[in-house]
C-alpha cells in the first residue's frame, strides 16, 4: 500500500503513485460497491487532515449516499444543493476553502471547515460525486484537485 512520504517526493508524484495503487487494488474486480469502498479506503489511508471521503451516486436525480469512511452521513442530497449538489449540477470540482461560507451548505459533520466534490462522469453522464472533508480550513488546493480528478479517471475505468 501507500508507502511513508519522503521529503523528496512532490505531492503531484504521491498522487501518481496513489491512482497506480488504486489500478492494482482495482484490476480485475467489477463489483462497483466493492471497488467504491476499496477507493474510499485507500483514500482515506492515503489523505491527512481529513474527517470524511466517500461516494454519492447518482440515482432517480438525486445523489445517494454510497460507500464511505468517517462518521454516518446525509444520505440524499439533491440536485444543485449543498457543495455536492452543486458540483454534481455544474459537473465540475469545487474546492470550498471555508464550508460555513458556502450557501446552502450541508453539515452533516459540524467537525468540517473545508470540502472537495470531483463529480465523476461515465460515458459522458453523471455517475455520482467523490467528497472529502477536513476539519482544517483551506485543506485542498490544485494539487489535490489535480491528483484526485486523475484518481477518479483511474476509478471511472473500473465502474
Amino acid at each position: 500500500m501507500f508507502q511513508p512520504e519522503t521529503k523528496k517526493d512532490t505531492l503531484q508524484e504521491k498522487y501518481l503513485l496513489l491512482s497506480k495503487q488504486l489500478e492494482a487494488l482495482l484490476d480485475g474486480e467489477e463489483d462497483q460497491i466493492a471497488n467504491l469502498s476499496n477507493a474510499s479506503a485507500l483514500l482515506n489511508q492515503f489523505l491527512q487532515d481529513v474527517n470524511w471521503v466517500g461516494f454519492y451516486l447518482w440515482k432517480n436525480g438525486e445523489l445517494v449516499l454510497g460507500p464511505f469512511q468517517g462518521l454516518p452521513a446525509c444520505v440524499n442530497i439533491a440536485h444543485g444543493k449543498g457543495v455536492c449538489g452543486t458540483a454534481a449540477k455544474e459537473q465540475k470540482t469545487l474546492i470550498v476553502d471555508d464550508v460555513h461560507l458556502f450557501p446552502g451548505h450541508i453539515a452533516c459533520d459540524s467537525a468540517s471547515n473545508s470540502e472537495i466534490v470531483i463529480p465523476i462522469m461515465k460515458d459522458g453522464s453523471l455517475f455520482g460525486v467523490l467528497d472529502i472533508d477536513s476539519p482544517q480550513k483551506s485543506r485542498f488546493n490544485e494539487q489535490d484537485q489535480d491528483g484526485l480528478e486523475r484518481f477518479v479517471q483511474t476509478l471511472v475505468k473500473h465502474l
